[in-house]
């Protein structure tokens, strides 16, 4: 028997008093961050005070000044930056090497959620203070969101879709390449017609998801579809869109081939997500429509990596549609981001280890963004996407205190952003001098 969402619920605050580290750092309180370097978003700036009030950022002045009854703390040798955002990220998944088909039979939704306590914390120790979570298990995801929201377990800021939505046998319905004579619980995931659509996204909404994800293409680590396929239909994609932005929440599409990300893009998505058959024309109509592209370059480069060396441990034809789509991620991105794309910085985070988020920068850099962009598009551009540039992406009055610092000029050498020396979350330090608090 599956565990219901109530039990997934109440045992998530269990599972991080099992699995939080002994001494959790200090509750958020008044302080002033010394900057030797700052760059807040948009400018740069040499030694500069970020004034703290509990969890917000209420001044940023110039000189290294003090405040009654607030810590000090000495960044003056380092580059602070805001907070990192992962706009596609799966912190219920990781990679374990083993057969994928045995451990869907065998996993269940309590070990999922044991395993999300940690890498929470792994991913907000590599410095990003908040995600968009855009595919996992609703009851799970939507939990381990509350709980972090209320300080009960380790994290960074959660936006969530929950179950990601597509059709009968495209990618993401569990169903595929499994025996008919078992239940692999396609149920609320699994959408055909626009009229089934606009019942689970309302009914998504009602679970406490913040955004919608869908499926218009057939994907690369999913069972026997085809990334160049558009598998829903048009009026299914737009019975989700309108119904979720009638909402107030954003839609994601999963998009491979050109088909399905010029319709996903037309019919008012927010973002689209890999991207990998793009074209000049899509990123015409991408701009155009104000759609972001979030390229996703550390999943492609870590699954052929894979497919190369042990291809036994992905899905049957997996490791085939990998190897196709992997080497031409780079260059689509390059292509896009010349043609004035908007670019959103995501890693599908579900193959490499949580908390190595940050190597995805060197790789948006290879393929032709400069750093300064790169690290935009983890933080303003993020935050444009999230819907949340008044309060995450930058450091500025009135946001929250979300900051990281490495030692060095990341604008040199983007790779240091891969060890971040110092994080701090809504005025909370969560790692000094490299280290966890």
């Amino acid at each position: 028997m599956r565990p219901t969402r109530t039990a997934l619920l109440r045992a998530l605050p269990f599972v991080a008093l099992a699995l939080a580290p002994l001494g959790q750092s200090a509750l958020a309180r008044d302080a002033v961050v010394h900057a030797g370097t700052l760059f807040d978003g948009e400018a740069t700036r040499s030694n500069v005070s970020i004034v703290i009030a509990d969890d917000r950022i209420v001044a940023v002045e110039d000189g290294f000044v003090t405040r009654e009854g607030a810590e000090v703390i000495d960044l003056s040798g380092e580059t602070v930056l805001p907070g990192f955002i992962d706009t596609h990220d799966h912190v219920t998944m990781g990679y374990s090497g083993k057969n994928p088909v045995a451990e869907r039979a065998q996993k269940t939704d309590i070990d999922t959620a044991l395993e999300a306590v940690a890498y929470a914390r792994a991913t907000l120790l590599g410095g990003f203070t908040s995600i968009r979570d855009v595919g996992g298990e609703t009851s799970i995801v939507v939990g381990l969101k509350k709980a972090i929201a209320a300080g009960e377990i380790e994290g960074p800021r959660m936006w969530v879709s929950g179950y990601p939505l597509g059709p009968t046998g495209g990618h993401g319905d569990p169903q595929n390449g499994m025996s008919p004579e078992l239940d692999f619980h396609s149920e609320g995931r699994v959408i055909d017609g626009p009229i089934e659509a606009r019942k689970i996204v309302r009914g998504m909404h009602r679970d406490g998801v913040n955004l919608i994800k869908i499926m218009p293409s057939g994907g690369v680590l999913s069972i026997g579809d085809d990334p160049n396929h558009q598998t829903m239909t048009d009026d299914e994609i737009k019975a989700v869109v309108d119904t979720a932005h009638s909402l107030g929440i954003k839609v994601a599409a999963h998009a491979h081939g050109k088909t399905a990300i010029l319709h996903a893009s037309q019919l008012g998505v927010d973002s689209i997500e890999h991207g990998s058959f793009g074209d000049a024309e899509t990123d015409k109509a991408m701009k155009a429509n104000g759609t972001y592209l979030v390229p996703t370059l550390l999943v492609a480069e870590t699954v052929v990596q894979i497919a190369k060396t042990h291809p036994e441990t992905l899905n049957p034809s997996a490791a085939a549609k990998a190897l196709e789509v992997g080497p031409i991620v780079m260059s689509n991105l390059g292509r896009a981001y010349k043609a004035g794309v908007k670019i959103a910085f995501g890693t599908d985070q579900s193959l490499a280890p949580h908390g190595t988020n940050a190597k995805e920068f060197a790789l948006l850099v290879r393929a032709g963004m400069t750093p300064r962009d790169a690290i935009r598009a983890a933080t303003v551009n993020a935050a444009d996407l999230l819907g949340a540039s008044d309060v995450v992406g930058s450091l500025t009055p009135g946001h929250y205190a979300d900051l990281v610092a490495v030692k060095g000029d990341p604008f040199a050498d983007i790779t240091l952003l891969e060890n971040v020396d110092f994080v701090m979350k809504g005025g909370e330090v969560v790692k000094a001098n490299g280290k966890a608090k």
